[in-house]
């Protein structure tokens, strides 16, 4: 008795089993041909932007850097300047300060020397005027003790130099 063998229901046939390998196989070679090298290229290409970005990031990042080393020995530069300026200034105000003080002192010696070269001359000035005076009471004086006139101008200007010699003598000795 030849039975019907029942198909094993975790056995597949062994026809499907070659149309399913087949199928797989044709699969297989269809993701390797052609599918598998579009994922490689992408791959490849997403990477590359990849990498190109971080490579444009670190450039980015050099040049900020550079940038800032710029900017900091600019800063440096312009302080070491500012400073130098500040100096200069602070110099020119002392020299010119100091000018000023010289023309003051100059200007101040001007007109101590003119005051008393002024004085020098009014103090010559009174004393001839004196001398004139203090000449005429002498003389009318005299004229009176003398009793006879010394209106005669060489006898009386003698007589007043005398008196005042005598007068600046008697002064020196006391």
């Amino acid at each position: 008795m030849y039975l019907a063998q029942e198909p094993n229901p975790i056995l597949p046939d062994v026809s499907d089993m070659i149309v399913g390998l087949g199928a797989f196989l044709i699969l297989l070679f269809v993701l390797w041909k052609f599918v598998g090298p579009r994922f490689e290229k992408l791959y490849e290409e997403r990477t590359a932007k990849i990498e190109g970005g971080i490579e444009k990031a670190e450039k980015a990042q050099a040049e900020a850097q550079r940038a800032l080393e710029q900017y900091n020995a600019q800063l440096a530069e312009a302080r070491t300047e500012a400073a130098k300026i500040r100096d200069d200034a602070r110099l020119e105000a002392e020299q010119i300060r100091e000018e000023i003080r010289a023309e003051a002192q100059a200007e101040a010696a001007r007109i101590v020397a003119q005051g008393e070269s002024q004085l020098q001359a009014q103090k010559s000035q009174i004393i001839a005027e004196l001398r004139n005076e203090l000449g005429r009471h002498s003389v009318e004086l005299a004229s009176r003790i003398v009793g006879e006139s010394l209106e005669d101008e060489a006898r009386r200007n003698r007589t007043v130099d005398r008196f005042l010699e005598e007068l600046d003598s008697a002064g020196a000795r006391g």
